[in-house]
């Protein structure tokens, strides 16, 4: 049997969720939040490591 493809799709999946989650959860505004969420579940593995280096940051801490 091969797994592959599977347990990529399952991972891919997983940081589909986990962008959508983070994004509902930070202080973009609710059209930035809309955007985000439709470009991670449109082209998901893109959307997710866009979201990752674009989306917004917290505060640094000094």
């Amino acid at each position: 049997m091969d797994f592959g493809p599977g347990i990529f799709g399952l991972i891919g999946l997983g940081l589909a969720i986990w962008a959508i989650l983070n994004i509902a959860q930070s202080k973009e505004g609710n059209l930035g939040k809309v955007v985000w969420i439709i470009v991670v579940l449109v082209i998901p593995l893109f959307g997710f490591l866009a979201w990752l280096f674009f989306g917004p940051r917290g505060k640094a801490r000094a």
